[in-house]
């Protein structure tokens, strides 16, 4: 029987146009005649109304930190970092015993504590040390409200520029090892890429001895520590001499956190 759509050219049009029957299909050859040859629906595109952002960093600049704890463990170097507040005369000690052993710390002072020794700022920079930012009162600044976390972090930055000309580039958060979300954003917002934390605590705040601040650090030391450190106690200031000893017999040396960890 003869096929009788083939007389109806309009019709074989649509059905070839659907994938059906085409006679003059370049695939048809002699023997393929009245064969269907499927043809594939493309998917019609949708139209995007919006484009995700994408959240890359600019080339040549680095990530914000949220809480340098240590630098790399492939290190030849630690960093001794001080909490600054207390008697100006036992800073001033540290920082003696510090270059005596030709070893450069990070001091992350509190703001009304250089309100009153404002020359102590200059003092740590000259001697090759690293001065941030430890809060303006050293209250609990993960329990604030963010306009209060804020204005601590920025009311010692303040101090800080205008002792030295910047705010220096460490922040600190006071009364805990870690910022929180919140908190790690206002220091960005007030200018500082990197928040400091640490992994060795030397516990020279609870006046233990020398001998126990010094066990306390060296047997939890690994290259690339961030030492917890403060001014303000006479136990510090004699742990500081055998501290150093030790990292010089295991051939680790004491650097600022600007060495260490960028």
């Amino acid at each position: 029987m003869k096929n009788k759509y083939r007389r109806h050219p309009v019709i074989v049009k649509v059905l070839g146009s659907v994938g059906g029957f085409c006679p003059r299909s370049p695939l048809n050859g002699a023997g393929d005649q009245g064969r269907i040859f499927p043809t594939p629906l493309r998917p019609a595109r949708r139209r995007r109304t919006h484009r995700r952002p994408r959240h890359r960093l600019r080339r040549g600049r680095a990530a914000p930190d949220h809480g340098r704890a240590h630098g790399p463990r492939t290190a030849d170097s630690v960093a001794l970092t001080f909490h600054g507040q207390g008697d100006p005369a036992i800073a001033h000690a540290l920082l003696k015993e510090a270059e005596r052993a030709h070893a450069h710390i990070t001091v992350l002072a509190v703001g009304t504590w250089l309100d009153e020794h404002p020359d102590i700022a200059r003092r740590i920079l000259d001697g090759g040390h690293d001065l941030g930012n430890h809060t303006l009162h050293h209250r609990d600044i993960n329990a604030m409200s963010e306009s209060d976390a804020y204005a601590e972090i920025t009311g010692c930055a303040d101090r800080i520029r205008r002792l030295t000309g910047s705010i220096g580039t460490w922040f600190r958060p006071s009364r805990t090892p870690t910022a929180t979300p919140l908190v790690t954003r206002l220091a960005r917002r007030a200018g500082y890429p990197h928040v400091l934390s640490y992994d060795v605590d030397s516990l020279d705040f609870t006046s233990p001895g020398a001998d126990t601040v010094v066990d306390n650090v060296t047997s939890a030391l690994r290259p690339g520590s961030v030492v917890s450190l403060h001014f303000g106690y006479t136990d510090t200031v004699a742990a500081l001499p055998p501290l150093l000893d030790h990292l010089d017999r295991r051939g680790l040396s004491a650097v600022t956190c600007t060495e260490l960890l960028t």
